[in-house]
């Protein structure tokens, strides 16, 4: 064996010695670039919250103007109630589900609230031996739904557009109607977030029971209908119902205003305090 294959062989037979990785403190060019950046984002979230701030405003006129479109609906609906620490015991045996989320995100917990109180209900109403389904309003709901009530989703209503009308919530309730009747359930559930200022919201949850027929109750009495018993009934529940969804819309439209304020003001702050620390 030659000179130059023995040495070839040592080569292949000698341990491979791992090139130890050194770190050393950050040069005064990198930390220069990461207080840029970070004062970039800062100027970004400060100017988010302003305009929060200012669209906040009007959807709290809207949501003012939103009341008296819900307040006749009183005598024909339940009060509606907190989600937190909620039994849903009182609930039907079988239940639609309807979740107000939003479209876009950066607006705090105000979307992961509503879809951990969905799951809390469909779990607490499939506990009882009850059945559910689900139609959610908003991309953010239907995307963090979709994995874990996949099945329970009957259909969602993606692209909503904020700040939104009568006529939106119109159309919103005839899909809500088509979902109720075909599938032959015993009421509506609304589950949104309730604005009460601009640092608070709460969850709550609204139960609609819509008459299947008009023997079913004590409907309008003392009334008079110059049509149809029935046709009427049904037509004084479909406005109910959209004048519920239309005030549900603009109650959940407030509060993810108010929830991105905050989120902008706390991401503001942490980007303040790192620039303090570098």
């Amino acid at each position: 064996m030659s000179a130059s294959s023995l040495r070839v062989s040592a080569k292949r037979a000698a341990p491979r010695v791992m090139a130890m990785i050194q770190r050393g403190m950050a040069t005064e060019k990198q930390i220069y670039n990461q207080m840029i950046s970070t004062k970039n984002i800062q100027k970004i979230t400060s100017s988010m919250k302003m305009v929060a701030a200012a669209k906040l405003k009007g959807d709290e006129t809207r949501l003012k103007l939103a009341k008296p479109f819900n307040t006749w609906t009183t005598a024909l609906r339940e009060e509606p109630k907190l989600c937190e620490d909620a039994t849903f015991e009182e609930l039907p045996q079988k239940c639609l589900i309807v979740p107000f989320t939003s479209e876009t995100g950066l607006c705090g917990g105000v979307n992961s609230f509503i879809s951990k109180s969905t799951k809390r209900c469909v779990k607490a109403l499939i506990d009882d031996g009850k059945d559910c389904n689900i139609v959610v309003v908003g991309e953010k709901g239907r995307s963090q739904m979709r994995r874990p009530l996949g099945e329970k989703i009957l259909t969602s209503a993606s692209g909503v557009q904020y700040p939104g009308s009568f006529a939106l919530a119109s159309s919103l309730s005839t899909e809500v109607i088509k979902e109720f009747k075909e599938g032959d359930f015993d009421a509506l559930v609304f589950i949104y977030n309730h604005y009460l200022n601009p640092a608070t919201y709460q969850q709550m949850y609204q139960v609609v029971s819509m008459p299947k027929n008009s023997s079913e109750g004590n409907f309008l009495v003392g009334y008079e209908c110059d049509g149809e018993w029935d046709e009427t009934v049904d037509s004084m529940y479909e406005y109910m119902l959209a004048s519920q969804m239309f005030y549900c819309y603009m109650d959940a439209g407030a509060s993810e205003q108010s929830s991105r304020m905050a989120a902008m003001e706390n991401a503001t702050k942490n980007a303040g305090e790192m620039i303090d620390s570098l």
